[in-house]
C-alpha cells in the first residue's frame, strides 16, 4: 500500500492504518528498536508504541516521508526505554558507546531557549552532512541515528572496523569544528 493511502487511513481514523503500517514498516521499526534495546520484548513494545504515537500524531501531522516518521518515533521511544533500563541497572553497552562518541561534537542544551537551539543545531548538522561524501554521510547516519554496530558498517561498506572508526572520527572532528565556527557551544 502506498504511503499516502496509509496516511489517509490515519486521518480517517481507520484501524486498518495500524495494520498496514505494521505490514509495510514493521520489520524496519523492529530493526531500529532491536539495535538499541537488548530485550526482544522491549523492542516489540516500542514498535507497538510507535503505532500508537503515529495514531495520536495524525491528524494534525501529515508526514512527508512515512518511513522516516516511523523510524524517528521508534528510535526515540527505544532510546527512552534504553535510558530507563540503564537507570535501573547502571551498565554500559553498545548504544552508550555510540552516543558517547558524539558527545564531544554536540552542544549541551540546558538554557531556556533549548528548543530553538536544538532546531538550529539540527539544521546545521543536516547542512553539514549534505556536504559530506555519500559514504561518510551514510556511515554517520547509520552509526548515530540507526546505531548500527561498527562491524556491521564495515561489512556493509567493504571496510575494516578500523577504517570505519577512522572515517567517523574525522567526520566528528569536522562537525565539531563547523559547529564551533557557527558559534554553537560544544
Amino acid at each position: 500500500m502506498e504511503d499516502g493511502t496509509i496516511i489517509e487511513l490515519y486521518w480517517a481514523r481507520s484501524q486498518q492504518a495500524i495494520a498496514e503500517s505494521e505490514k509495510k514498516y514493521g520489520s524496519y521499526c523492529h530493526t531500529i528498536a532491536r539495535r538499541i534495546l537488548d530485550r526482544k520484548e522491549d523492542a516489540e513494545e516500542c514498535v507497538n508504541d510507535t503505532w500508537l504515537r503515529a495514531w495520536n500524531a495524525m491528524p494534525p501531522q501529515r508526514p512527508g516521508i512515512l518511513s522516516a516518521f516511523f523510524g524517528k518515533l521508534t528510535r526515540n521511544l527505544s532510546l527512552d526505554r534504553w535510558r530507563r533500563n540503564k537507570a535501573a541497572r547502571r551498565g554500559g553497552d553498545r548504544v552508550e558507546v555510540a552516543l558517547h562518541e558524539l558527545e564531544d561534537c554536540l552542544p549541551d542544551h540546558r538554557g531556556p531557549d533549548e528548543a530553538l537551539e536544538a532546531r538550529e543545531t539540527a539544521a546545521l548538522i543536516s547542512a553539514f552532512l549534505h556536504r559530506q561524501s555519500e559514504v561518510d554521510r551514510a556511515l554517520f547516519v547509520r552509526r548515530y541515528f540507526h546505531l548500527e554496530p561498527l562491524s556491521d558498517l564495515a561489512d556493509r561498506f567493504g571496510m575494516t572496523v578500523g577504517q570505519v572508526k577512522s572515517r567517523l572520527h574525522r567526520v566528528r572532528l569536522k562537525l565539531k569544528a563547523e559547529l564551533e565556527q557557527e558559534g554553537v557551544a560544544v
